[in-house]
């Protein structure tokens, strides 16, 4: 059987390629980053932090074309949904597993399943835990695949109606000095120290607030 993992060049995913490849049913299986390594004839093409549409000619090259999003779509379309809960308050993230096609986060929908982000996750922990909860539910579709067992999809009450998530931008990650950190402290953890850490303006000059979560001895 042909796996292929697609995700973006610069995206986290590339660093936890071991992680990944040891589990068993995904050995032998294959990370790229352009979509012409796109074999013919694939079996399953799972799109991971992938932040393209891919068009029908690649899309045709597999038999399903895996997406693992975090909303109960079709609310929750678009940009890093599971930050945007959390940033929202939420702890209880109902994750989507679809067969995508060329339009944004839309395709038949293989499964849903509740996962739980506890309010003590920091960035790093809750991209663990993120890769984790995904990996489980694509595990889960490639042993029904193996033992060739239907792939059967839900039916979406038709009243559904779409919503979507913008993109996060550095500008996001600006920290309000008139408000108190306690109330702010959802956007403190899902902040990225590296690329997009917290930030504010005093007395002409720009600060960063890094949030760093001590280990336990």
């Amino acid at each position: 059987m042909q796996i292929i993992f697609l995700t973006s060049k610069n995206s986290w995913v590339n660093e936890k390629k071991k992680f990944i490849l040891q589990k068993k049913v995904f050995k032998g299986a294959r990370i790229i980053t352009k979509p012409t390594q796109i074999n013919s004839g694939n079996d399953i093409l799972v799109m991971l932090s992938y932040t393209k549409l891919l068009s029908s000619k690649y899309l045709n090259r597999s038999k399903f074309n895996l997406v693992v999003h975090e909303s109960d779509l079709p609310k929750g379309k678009g940009w890093t949904p599971l930050f945007w809960q959390i940033l929202e308050g939420k702890t209880k993230i109902t994750t989507t597993l679809f067969n995508a096609n060329s339009k944004v986060d839309d395709g038949k929908i293989i499964k849903k399943k509740n996962f739980h982000y506890e309010k003590n996750l920091v960035y790093g922990e809750i991209k663990e835990k993120q890769l984790k909860n995904a990996l489980s539910l694509v595990e889960n579709f490639v042993k029904k695949f193996l033992f060739n067992k239907k792939i059967k999809f839900l039916k979406l009450n038709k009243k559904s109606k779409s919503s979507y998530y913008k993109r996060r931008t550095p500008v996001m990650s600006k920290i309000n000095l008139n408000q108190s950190l306690k109330s702010q402290f959802n956007l403190l953890r899902i902040s990225d120290n590296k690329s997009y850490p917290c930030y504010f303006n005093y007395n002409g000059s720009k600060y960063y607030l890094k949030l760093i979560k001590k280990k336990k001895s």
